[in-house]
């Protein structure tokens, strides 16, 4: 398989008052097509800031990032915001989805920066709810539904597009075991069957276990890629 992240020293730095402080320091790392990678470390190790600078929501300071060989860190922020949409799924810990919309408008919602018809965003956003086992609650709006559900939701929104990597920020933070683990099992059928590149970070063990690599970041830098030494 053919790398589809490619991350050669990167740097970012943050601006406090007068002071510098540099989070992530000479990161370099390669994710494949078709990986599940697990990204691990303590609070403040710089996961979240890495996260975001693979998903193009923030510039690194200096180094190169490319997905599928585009140069994400010299675009500008329009050129960033549209290729976020075609590229980048994101799934995060609090689900975000809108409380006055049914499942499937929320799912919709992505689409409607593209120009599909309101049928063809119905159509997809119907499959995708299918494909996370949620086609019977499409018309159920958020709090009728449980912490696990809304998760797939989430993800069902993430994937509507069909991107290239898919990007989970503590995806199982808020449920409780067996929700989690059915999460987990959904993003391992979402790479296994269908192929999706997912980067997700976690605190936790088992859902590490989960990933078929695990990369350990502390105090801004990558420790262990979880390759063979």
């Amino acid at each position: 398989m053919s790398d589809l992240v490619t991350i050669r020293n990167v740097r970012k730095d943050y601006r406090r008052g007068s002071e510098v402080v540099e989070v992530l320091h000479s990161i370099q790392l390669d994710i494949r097509q078709g990986e599940f990678v697990a990204l691990m470390g303590p609070s403040g190790s710089g996961k979240s800031t890495l996260l975001n600078l693979i998903g193009g929501l923030d510039n690194p300071t200096d180094g190169e990032i490319r997905i599928d060989g585009e140069r994400i860190d010299e675009l500008s922020s329009n050129q960033l915001a549209h290729w976020r949409s075609e590229n980048v799924g994101f799934v995060f810990q609090f689900y975000n989805l809108m409380p006055t919309l049914t499942a499937q408008r929320n799912v919709e919602l992505p689409l409607l920066l593209t120009n599909l018809s309101a049928a063809e965003r119905r159509q997809r956003a119907a499959v995708a709810l299918q494909l996370v086992g949620l086609a019977d609650r499409a018309k159920h709006k958020p709090n009728e539904l449980s912490g696990g559900q809304q998760q797939r939701v989430s993800i069902a929104r993430a994937i509507v597009s069909d991107p290239k990597l898919l990007i989970c920020d503590e995806p199982t933070g808020d449920l409780d075991r067996q929700s989690a683990e059915d999460v987990l099992n959904l993003l391992n059928e979402l790479n296994r069957q269908h192929g999706k590149t997912i980067l997700m970070v976690t605190h936790d063990p088992k859902a590490a276990e989960h990933a078929s690599r695990v990369v350990h970041l502390d105090k801004g830098e990558l420790v262990d890629d979880g390759q063979p030494s």
